[in-house]
């Protein structure tokens, strides 16, 4: 998969947001890896900020939904890990200001 295409992907994805904390999933680092297998399964590899997150099923939808707009996605499968451990280390320095965390 090319830059480009891994770059749509991901910014398809900084319109899903956590409804909990509102911050989209990429900048909170929810995310670590997104592919495009060659027979268009878009295989997105994230975490939740906590295990037993009730809205998993909610984002797991958004994501599928953010990526069906790309026309070389033909369906989404998402692998929800908890290896790494997901951390505010992992967050982009847009979203600890938006949370008021220091940097």
């Amino acid at each position: 998969m090319d830059e480009a295409l891994k770059e749509n992907l991901m910014g398809a994805l900084e319109n899903v947001i956590d409804p909990e904390l509102g911050i989209d999933i990429v900048n909170l680092g929810l995310i670590y890896d997104v592919n495009l297998e060659d027979d268009g399964l878009a295989v997105v590899t994230m975490t939740l900020t906590a295990m037993g997150c009730p809205l998993s099923a909610h984002i797991e939808a958004d994501v599928k939904h953010a990526l069906s707009d790309i026309p070389e996605v033909k369906e989404t499968r998402v692998d929800i890990v908890w290896d790494p451990p997901w951390g505010k280390e992992r967050m982009s320095r847009y979203a600890k200001i938006a949370l008021g965390i220091p940097d």
